[in-house]
C-alpha cells in the first residue's frame, strides 16, 4: 500500500503566540510519522497552493477575495477572538486547501491508495462565506468540490470525528445530496448545533461531555454504517480531529487511541466495499501534542 502524507513548511509559519492551534501540531505529527511502524508505506509530499478557482468552488467568490485583501503584510489581524491572521496565514491556508486538491488527484486515479493531509490551519468551521474557529478555508470541502467537478463523482461521504461540530462543512453541503456528511461532536459545545438542520444526508451524533469510547462506537455505528452502505460512496473524506481524546485540554470527551484506530478500520472496510479503497483524511483539531501525534500515527497506520 502507498499512503501519501501531504504537508508543507508554510503550514508552520501561521503562528500566533499563545494560540492552541500551533505549528508544533503539524511538526510533531510529521516527526512521529517518520518514526512510525508503517513508514515504509508512506510517501511525503509538499502541498501546492490552492488556486482562486479551486477555492471558489467551495466558498463565495467575494469571501475568497476578501480574505486575500485583508491578509496583513505585517503584525496580526483578528477576524474573531479565535481566528487570527499573520503575514503567512493566507499562504498556509492555501497550502492546507491545496493539499486536499493534490490528494484527490493522487487517490482518484490510483497513483496513491490513500492520503493524509497533515496541514494547518484546519478547515471544518469555515463556512461558505465566513472564517471562524481557527479556520479560513474549508480544506475538506475544497477537496470534495474538486472531486465533484473534475472527476464527476455523484456520491461522496465526509466523516468528521472532531470534538467540535463541523458547522462549516454542514453549511457548505447542507442542500447538496451528492454529499453524505456524518459528524460526531461534544454537545452542548462550541460552535453550537441545530438538530433541525439534520436531514437524510446530514447525520449528526451529538455526544455528552465525558462520553467514553464504547458509547462513541455504539452511537456512530448505529447512526452511520447502514446509511453509508446504502449510499455507496465513491470516495470517503475524513475530517480527522483528535481533540475528542481524553487528554485534550479544549474539550471533555474521553476517547483513546484505540477508538480512532477502530473508526479508521471501520471506514476502511466500507471504502474497500464501496469506494475502491479510496480515503482522503485531513487533520482538523487536536491540541494535546503527545496524544495528537500518537493518535494521528495510529490513524495513518490503520489506513495502511
Amino acid at each position: 500500500m502507498a499512503i501519501a502524507i501531504i504537508s508543507h513548511p508554510d503550514c508552520l509559519l501561521h503562528a500566533i503566540e499563545g494560540h492552541p492551534e500551533q505549528p508544533d501540531r503539524v511538526s510533531r505529527i510529521q516527526a512521529a510519522l517518520k518514526e512510525s511502524p508503517c513508514l515504509a508505506s508512506l510517501q511525503f509530499l509538499d502541498a501546492p497552493l490552492a488556486t482562486r478557482e479551486e477555492l471558489i468552488r467551495a466558498h463565495q467568490e467575494d469571501y475568497v477575495d476578501w480574505i486575500a485583501q485583508i491578509a496583513p503584510q505585517n503584525n496580526f489581524l483578528a477576524i474573531d477572538a479565535d481566528t487570527i491572521m499573520n503575514p503567512y496565514t493566507l499562504q498556509a491556508a492555501k497550502r492546507a486547501a491545496g493539499a486536499l486538491i493534490m490528494a484527490v488527484d493522487l487517490v482518484v486515479p490510483k497513483k496513491m491508495d490513500r492520503a493524509f493531509c497533515n496541514v494547518r490551519p484546519p478547515g471544518h468551521h469555515a463556512e461558505f462565506n465566513k472564517a471562524m474557529g481557527f479556520c479560513f478555508f474549508n480544506n475538506v470541502a475544497v477537496g470534495v468540490h474538486h472531486a465533484l467537478a473534475q472527476y464527476g463523482f455523484q456520491r461522496i461521504a465526509i466523516i468528521d470525528f472532531d470534538v467540535h461540530h463541523g458547522n462549516g462543512t454542514q453549511n457548505i453541503f447542507q442542500n447538496d445530496e451528492r454529499v453524505l456528511y456524518c459528524s460526531s461532536f461534544q454537545h452542548p459545545f462550541y460552535p453550537g448545533y441545530d438538530a433541525s438542520l439534520d436531514n437524510s444526508h446530514i447525520l449528526s451524533v451529538p455526544l455528552a461531555e465525558n462520553t467514553e469510547g464504547l458509547a462513541f462506537r455504539e452511537r456512530v455505528a448505529a447512526a452511520w454504517f447502514n446509511p453509508l452502505a446504502t449510499f455507496k460512496p465513491e470516495i470517503i473524506f475524513i475530517s480527522a480531529g483528535f481533540d475528542a481524546h481524553r487528554d485534550d485540554p479544549l474539550a471533555s470527551l474521553k476517547l483513546e487511541k484505540e477508538d480512532y484506530v477502530w473508526i479508521t478500520k471501520e471506514l476502511l472496510a466500507i471504502a474497500k466495499t464501496h469506494s475502491e479503497g479510496r480515503i482522503i483524511s485531513a487533520l482538523e483539531g487536536g491540541y494535546h501534542l503527545p496524544a495528537l501525534a500518537e493518535c494521528a500515527v495510529a490513524h495513518v497506520c490503520a489506513l495502511v
